[in-house]
């Protein structure tokens, strides 16, 4: 990681990269925020310009039947929530070029992770991989800023992010009231982790 954070808007980003991977065997690439700020849409939007895999943290979501059977269904989306040792063992194995990586998914429909539905190839020089807990300072979590060769953490209005998170909720079967009541008592708490996060990222993305 650097010491010091780049300030870059997000149509830079691809820019930024491609002039790091130059050369260079694998260049791992990690987006970070809290929830809503706009990730996924960035990992997509760089992985097309890039043509590069993007792998979402949201993959190693633990299955809800396990939530469940532990109490952590209504927290769904805490660190606890996810299986972080796998996830962690998954972006190391992302160092290696000499195989195919098989890397889960997750269905927002269903609310349930896929298992290897992506493929990293060898042939794929840079890697992109986006998650709330990519900057996160405690174990496990905190052996991945090591595996990465950069970390952007991105930056949005809250107002613009609860929005965001809210009508997320609401598509994807969520009637407003319980929403908003989720993205306050859960969603909130975890962007409140993350963004203490912040000052360990190398790029620091404005967006919204």
């Amino acid at each position: 990681m650097a010491d010091s954070t780049v300030e870059c808007s997000a149509d830079d980003v691809a820019s930024w990269i491609r002039e790091r991977a130059t050369g260079v065997d694998r260049y791992l690439f990690g987006i970070a925020g809290p929830p809503g700020s706009g990730k996924s849409t960035l990992a997509a939007g760089l992985g097309a310009a890039l043509r590069a895999p993007v792998v979402p943290m949201d993959g190693f979501h633990l299955p809800n039947a396990t939530l469940r059977s532990r109490g952590l269904l209504a927290v769904k989306g805490a660190p606890e929530t996810f299986d972080a040792v796998a996830f962690v063992e998954l972006v190391r194995a992302l160092r290696d070029r000499s195989r195919t990586v098989r890397c889960p998914s997750f269905d927002r429909t269903s609310d349930e992770p896929v298992a290897d539905r992506i493929r990293v190839l060898p042939d794929d020089v840079v890697v992109l991989v986006e998650g709330n807990y990519l900057l996160l300072d405690e174990a496990p979590w905190a052996e991945l800023a090591g595996l990465f060769d950069a970390i952007a953490y991105l930056d949005l209005p809250p107002e613009s992010r609860r929005r965001r998170l809210i009508a997320r909720h609401v598509e994807f079967g969520r009637d407003p009231a319980d929403a908003a009541e989720f993205v306050q008592r859960s969603d909130e708490a975890n962007a409140t982790l993350v963004e203490a996060s912040r000052p360990r990222a190398d790029l620091l993305v404005r967006t919204g």
